[in-house]
């Protein structure tokens, strides 16, 4: 088996004097994603991907694979600068994205100006592949917020009977962008408007509570939450401290899932409130055992014997499965074209090959056929490979493990 190279934590001044020739050699993919305030899910996300690849020996068309690993710590101009290293990489084939959209929808034109093919396992935000352009070059297979509001709404009106839900954004682009779509679900299911209390990257539990106390004299019944694992956690246990008749549920956007929420928000405070956060709807730990499933679980303890010895040791398990899946979809895109010449001529016939795969492709989450087309304005799903019936509520277990709820 032909060893992966993996360049954990290079820096940009290792990265930069890339030679202007391509070495024939390898192909290298890149993780750009925020291992230093959400490490869970870039590290979940990269054992997904890497899995997939193990499967195939790790080699392209009898090319090594090399992942460049990159930390861009939750700043939106340093993902940029990484996006500019992968765009002078003579080997650069793909770069996948980590938890937070914020990086994805500021410089979206700036990704498909300078043809970045980027792969989206985790971030949500409903702009990211949805640049108006036919030659679009962003690919997700991930929660998309014009899906997830949707289904965020639909539960607190139909199964915790909430009649006036109040929404509770971080204040980003991301927040934007659901306030959008959950005030258009919550219209077409209630009438009315919903109220929107917003919140900054670093509030803490005291300035949280702050901001219930608005949501609760603003007659709310129930909270719409997005929000990272960070300021989720201050949140969450901020409306766990208030007496039992004040809490309010709790359904959340899945952030929350990307980091050590269910450490510092412990079982015995989540039992004081109804919590729910929207997952897609496989889980290694509640659903069905298949033979795909038990096959991607061995492989991954093999590969990771210090960090898996379990289903339950994948932390942040969406980045795995969503990682693992949409690297089976670039494997196979791969298989139906040939790698030849400089590779950003190769990038642009795998960006095309995306958008026509040929043969179906089994991942965890479902079967995939076509999972990508063409962009245009009255196709606007072209580069989604979930769709609203891939998505689940879920709940925290006993164990920190997320259990995701039977039926949609």
């Amino acid at each position: 088996m032909v060893k992966i190279r993996n360049l954990l934590g290079m820096t940009l001044g290792l990265l930069m004097p890339f030679s202007a020739v391509a070495n024939d050699s390898y192909i290298n993919i890149y993780l750009d994603a925020d291992r230093t305030g959400y490490i869970e899910s870039a590290t979940s996300i990269e054992q997904g991907i890497r899995t997939a690849f193990d499967e195939i020996g790790n080699t392209i068309q009898g090319h090594d694979v090399r992942f460049v690993t990159l930390d861009h710590r939750g700043n939106s101009v340093r993902s940029k600068k990484h996006m500019a290293i992968y765009k002078k990489d003579p080997n650069a084939l793909v770069i996948f994205a980590g938890l937070h959209s914020p990086p994805l929808i500021k410089y979206r034109q700036y990704i498909n100006d300078n043809q970045i093919l980027t792969l989206v396992p985790w971030a949500a935000g409903a702009p990211i592949t949805r640049h108006p352009n036919s030659e679009n070059w962003v690919f997700r297979l991930s929660v998309d917020d014009t899906k997830a509001g949707a289904r965020l709404a639909n539960f607190a009106v139909t199964q915790t009977q909430c009649k006036n839900p109040h929404l509770l954004l971080e204040e980003t682009p991301w927040g934007k962008s659901n306030q959008r779509n959950m005030a258009a679900a919550i219209k077409d299911l209630l009438n009315q408007t919903p109220t929107v209390t917003w919140f900054n990257w670093g509030i803490n539990e005291p300035g949280a509570r702050i901001k219930i106390r608005e949501v609760q004299r603003s007659g709310a019944d129930c909270v719409l939450m997005v929000s990272n694992a960070a300021e989720g956690k201050h949140i969450v246990n901020a409306m766990a401290s208030f007496p039992e008749e004040e809490r309010l549920p709790i359904i959340s956007h899945w952030g929350i899932t990307g980091g050590d929420f269910a450490v510092q928000v412990p079982h015995e405070t989540r039992q004081k409130l109804d919590l729910y956060v929207v997952q897609t709807c496989f889980s290694f730990l509640s659903s069905p055992e298949t033979e795909l499933s038990t096959s991607v679980l061995t492989r991954a303890k093999a590969l990771f014997p210090n960090q898996i010895k379990s289903a339950n040791d994948i932390v942040a398990p969406t980045g795995f499965i969503h990682g693992y899946d949409l690297s089976k979809l670039l494997i196979q895109a791969l298989s139906e074209l040939e790698l030849e010449g400089e590779m950003v001529n190769n990038r642009d016939k795998l960006r095309i090959a995306l958008e026509n795969i040929q043969s179906p492709v089994q991942g965890l989450v479902k079967r995939y056929d076509k999972p990508f087309t063409t962009y245009s304005e009255s196709n606007k799903d072209a580069h989604e490979a979930l769709g609203l019936d891939d998505l689940c509520m879920a709940t925290f277990n006993q164990d920190n493990n997320i259990s995701v709820i039977a039926g949609r």
